[in-house]
């Protein structure tokens, strides 16, 4: 876990750009930096796929917001503090939560196309955790979708921007505790190129497909996280991954994400013998948390020996169902299910890590000119346990104000990236590696250890094995995308495994069978790590 740089490149014979300030993703968070750094600076926003291609795109449910009458950004403090499960730092909550409706209105002023219950009054939907309803939705259940478009479109239309699709950030450059840009591969031509600029925001989003089953798309392979970590940069609370409580689950079916909006619209939760389950498990049934919710079903799924439960809207007008829920309702049917009255068999599965690289309120990391926001970021917003469209709010505040510091930077003299060279050549053999099998083996072995009920004996010896295989997944050059991601994957499924382990308590959406309790005097703060710890053996 001690490797600095992937490859070792000779800067001399790689073409380079120099914008004032890259940013690297492509969702709502990168988009938001890029806007707000334009502002008086060149942007570069680089992104390893198309600009669509984010888990911003695929967000159905919405953006929280307090816009509604009779709520408030106290009340919206209130829930997210509840469900952060006692790990939320207050000061970020409390500019989230401040500044959201700004930058949502803004969002509406630009043209965001948010559902109405009329032409002067926003519709609002309730989910999970929720006192409100303050959940903003747009084209019913394809808010990311009608969010990035928008975005996109500005991104493409600004004279201060400029986009490099297919370009896979390979690592950050950085010496001495300073960022002075990244190295990027094209995916489709295999050339590297040298970005070099007056600041970076890290805006790559998250790591679902560390695990086997993921809502989250391809691309979320950790990028972000663990470059920031080679570089240097503290990460933390990466022990809490949520897991989405209603995914469809059929045999062959890509793990659809069923939104949190369809129980906040009233959907029940069945159990194999058709008996709703959830008010065994908390007082607010259906509309418990999502951490409450996945673990009530992984309970109620071992109790009764199911692989599934299922969700119910039959008793719902198929009316408001077809409007509220288009992209739901015709995927499902592709898999020959009816929204409106059919059981829908779904599942939990990874959605979203609460922990990353650590910022603070203006979302500096402790490398200097690297700045993070959105999910590879963790400020304290989300705690042990996100609240439901919290997510695309956080990109929203502080991807802004990451690209407004970043170009508060951009306005000072330029950084020159004092080493020619990575580091020094290694002579080493290539050896044969099935980058497909170790993957799949790696997703396998943390879904098992690191999944919703955590123990010491699995992940101890899950940990053994992810170290085994660092000493040759590591030790591989590769200059495939496939490769790199490997060698993140595992950096980051270290990180989570280790995290787990330290955290002797359960808290949120890290669950001990070992140690059941919550404990406060012990643990109510934050796992961290540095890649200088490791070097020390730490």
């Amino acid at each position: 876990m001690n490797e600095q740089y992937l490859l070792d490149l000779d800067m001399r014979r790689i073409p380079s750009l120099a914008p004032d300030v890259v940013v690297i993703g492509s969702g709502i968070t990168a988009i938001s930096a890029a806007l707000a750094a334009a502002e008086n600076a060149s942007v570069l926003l680089v992104t390893k796929s198309s600009l669509k291609e984010s888990n911003t795109f695929y967000a159905q449910g919405g953006v929280a917001a307090a816009l509604a009458p009779g709520d408030s950004p106290e009340n919206h403090l209130k829930d997210t503090l509840v469900a952060g499960a006692g790990l939320c730092d207050e000061d970020s909550v409390r500019k989230l939560v401040t500044l959201g409706p700004a930058r949502v209105k803004e969002l509406i002023d630009w043209g965001t196309p948010f559902d109405r219950e009329s032409k002067e009054k926003l519709a609002f939907t309730l989910e999970g955790g929720h006192g409100h309803r303050r959940i903003l939705h747009a084209n019913g259940d394809a808010t990311g979708q009608a969010i990035e478009t928008r975005l996109a479109q500005m991104i493409h239309e600004h004279p201060n921007i400029s986009v490099l699709e297919n370009h896979f950030a390979v690592d950050l450059l950085h010496m001495d505790g300073v960022c002075y840009g990244m190295i990027a591969l094209d995916v489709k031509g295999g050339r590297f190129l040298k970005i070099e600029a007056k600041a970076t925001v890290l805006a790559t989003g998250g790591l679902g497909q560390v695990y086997r089953e993921t809502t989250n798309p391809d691309v979320t392979t950790g990028d972000g996280m663990a470059a920031a970590f080679r570089a240097g940069a503290t990460v933390q609370d990466m022990e809490f991954v949520q897991f989405h409580p209603t995914v469809l689950y059929l045999a062959g079916a890509k793990r659809f994400l069923v939104s949190e909006a369809v129980r906040g619209e009233g959907a029940h939760l069945l159990n194999q013998k058709g008996e709703r389950f959830m008010t065994r498990y908390d007082e607010r049934g259906d509309l418990a948390p999502r951490d409450v919710v996945s673990r009530a079903i992984y309970s109620e799924m071992r109790s009764t020996g199911a692989t599934n439960v299922y969700l119910s809207l039959a008793h719902l007008s198929p009316k408001m169902i077809q409007e509220r829920f288009p992209t739901i309702l015709k995927t499902l049917r592709q898999y020959g299910l009816d929204l409106t009255k059919d059981k829908i068999p779904v599942r939990p599965a990874c959605h979203y890590m609460m922990g990353g690289v650590r910022t603070d309120l203006e979302a500096r990391t402790d490398v200097q000119r690297l700045f993070a926001a959105g999910e590879v970021a963790s400020c304290g917003i989300h705690g042990a346990n996100r609240l439901a469209s919290n997510s695309l709010l956080d990109g929203l505040v502080f991807g802004h104000e990451a690209g407004r510091q970043a170009l508060k930077l951009a306005e000072c003299s330029q950084p020159t990236f004092p080493d020619k060279r990575v580091r020094p050549m290694r002579n080493k053999e290539t050896i044969p590696l099935d980058v497909d099998d170790v993957r799949a083996s790696l997703k396998s072995l943390v879904s098992r250890s690191a999944g919703i009920l955590r123990d010491l004996e699995t992940m101890t010896n899950a940990l053994q094995m992810l170290d085994f295989w660092q000493n040759y997944v590591y030790a591989e050059e590769f200059q495939s995308v496939k490769g790199l991601e490997l060698q993140n994957m595992l950096a980051c499924a270290q990180l989570i495994v280790r995290g787990a382990l330290k955290r002797e308590e359960s808290r949120g959406a890290h669950q001990r069978s070992d140690f059941p309790n919550t404990d406060d005097a012990n643990w109510k703060k934050h796992v961290t790590f540095k890649r200088s710890e490791f070097e020390r053996g730490a």
